[in-house]
């Protein structure tokens, strides 16, 4: 079967093209905006940022030495952190990568886990960069999971008040969603990614290689996030999706390198109309905000990142459609689609949540806004969403309390 080309893809209304009164807004469409080349299984996504723009190289091998790619971003002195489950896989193939072009190399490697993501952890960081006196001439290179990339980032805009860093995703969730768009951060105990900066990476090097060692249960979690694109603005997307699940499920190379592709096309385009979450990058959060609540309800790293907002999107479906907002045909595809994927669409039994906490969790969400929540919902035909605090707390509780029960 022959992967069809990329759909073009939307630009997207900025929140300050709005009017003041304004409560919500939604996605505008136009022609594409993002460069895209290609070079035998190799693409490479442009993210224009100005003079912060930097390239999604994507493509199999290309962390290799041959490749050449990580050597046009490396300096003199290189710190590779990874973390004890990758590290044995690809850390001694990024470090020759790195060192090729001449580089001093040295390397950090950290316990797997979400319940690492924390301060203690960066403190390890910054104590391994003095150790080396790390200068701010010298380099991060993030090589892991959405949780090294998060806190790599964040470490690389800490020490020194700034130093380059590198990301090398090696989970199907960081490749299409976190590792690009300069989101770096830990957790605290009262909520997900509360401590944090955006900085954003000299490059990111997606080898798309490193997912035939991905276990089940991350790979259908990084799948939570292309779904996410398809239900909010790449209708044709989603049903690309409907059609090749079995082909993602399965590894097959060609699905594996558009659904990654098409996702960091996406990605990049709203990152760079709205780097800082200003306005139309929020969208990027529907079934987050319930997804971070099942997070910290269940225990940092009991569900997968893209397990919860597997469900979380589940809920954003059913209270669009209580609102009106959807069809029950749009929220069955939904619902089917997210099933399709392995995710789940139901809270284990004994999860012991409540309204009541899914409510306070929500309440410290990064997108309340002056004692609102705001709230990514779907809106009207596949492929639409809005961002809006105009939701119906009595529905909200109806769909609380059905996923709860």
């Amino acid at each position: 079967m022959v992967t069809p080309s990329p759909p073009p893809r939307p630009a997207l209304l900025l929140a300050a093209q709005l009017p003041q009164a304004s409560r919500s807004f939604r996605v505008r469409r136009a022609a594409p905006r993002m460069a895209l080349a290609s070079q035998g299984l190799r693409h490479t996504v442009d993210l224009d940022l100005g003079e912060r723009s930097y390239p999604i190289y994507i493509g199999e091998d290309v962390m290799g030495a041959e490749a050449g790619l990580l050597q046009q971003h490396m300096a003199q002195k290189v710190l590779v952190i990874t973390n004890d489950k990758v590290g044995p896989l690809y850390l001694d193939a990024c470090v020759k990568s790195a060192a090729a072009g001449g580089a001093e190399v040295h390397t950090l490697v950290l316990p797997d886990g979400e319940k690492y993501k924390e301060m203690d952890t960066i403190m390890k960081v910054m104590d391994k960069a003095l150790e080396l006196k790390l200068d701010r001439r010298s380099l991060f290179v993030a090589l892991g999971g959405g949780v090294i990339g998060d806190m790599v980032g964040f470490a690389a805009a800490i020490y020194q008040r700034g130093v380059r860093f590198v990301q090398v995703p090696t989970t199907l969730m960081a490749m299409v969603d976190s590792s690009v768009g300069g989101k770096t951060g830990v957790n605290h105990p009262d909520g997900k990614n509360m401590i944090g900066a955006f900085m954003q990476p000299q490059c990111v090097l997606i080898d798309t290689q490193s997912l035939a060692s991905l276990p089940d249960r991350e790979l259908a979690s990084g799948i939570a996030e292309i779904i996410k694109y398809g239900l909010i603005f790449d209708a044709e997307l989603f049903v690309w999706l409907e059609k090749n699940m079995d082909r993602l499920l399965a590894r097959e190379p060609d699905a594996l390198a558009h659904a990654v592709r098409r996702s960091c096309e996406i990605k990049a385009d709203i990152v760079a109309q709205d780097e800082r979450e200003g306005g139309v990058r929020a969208t990027l959060n529907l079934g987050h905000t319930f997804g971070h609540a099942v997070e910290l309800g269940l225990g940092y790293g009991a569900w997968l990142h893209g397990e919860a907002v597997g469900l979380g999107m589940a809920m954003a479906a059913d209270l669009s459609l209580a609102e009106g907002w959807i069809t029950q045909e749009l929220r069955d595809r939904a619902i089917k689609l997210i099933e399709a994927a392995k995710l789940p669409t139901a809270l284990p039994e004994g999860h012991g949540l409540t309204p009541a906490g899914f409510r306070e969790s929500m309440s410290r969400d990064k997108k309340v806004k002056d004692g609102q929540l705001f709230l990514i919902l779907l809106e009207g035909e596949l492929g639409n969403c809005v961002i809006s605090d105009q939701w119906d707390n009595a529905k909200m509780e109806e769909v609380l309390a059905t996923y709860c029960a």
